[in-house]
């Protein structure tokens, strides 16, 4: 059973920062590539940016010039940073871990985390 639990979002005013983070638990052999998503009502589930074990990082366009994304691979844990926030980063912010749990078999599993809520009021 593997769990990631989300933390830090909030209510913000535009141009203010929010630092999010995100903790996997559980029968874990390794974590591949750990990222945040976020869904808006009435939108797609977008990716915000994703990081490999290496520190290789993605961003989408939207988010490359405000946002980092970090990881610390002891804690199985990422981080978003979010600055100069606007009302339209508004969202549910989800983790995702794509991982193995078991070093015999060579299968990867994308998890989720429950998600957590940024608000960003103009």
């Amino acid at each position: 059973q593997v769990q990631l639990v989300e933390s830090g979002g909030g209510l913000v005013q535009a141009g203010g920062s929010l630092r999010l983070s995100c903790t996997a638990s559980g029968s874990i052999f390794s974590i591949y590539v750990m990222g945040w998503y976020r869904q808006a009502p009435g939108n797609q589930r977008e990716l915000v940016a994703s990081i490999t074990s290496g520190g290789s990082t993605t961003y989408a366009v939207s988010a490359k010039a405000r946002f980092t994304i970090s990881r610390d691979n002891t804690k199985n844990t990422v981080y978003l940073q979010m600055n100069s926030l606007k009302p339209e980063d508004t969202a549910v912010y989800y983790c995702t871990a794509e991982l193995s749990t078991n070093p015999a078999l060579p299968l990867r599993y994308n998890y989720w985390g429950q998600g957590t809520q940024v608000t960003v009021s103009s």
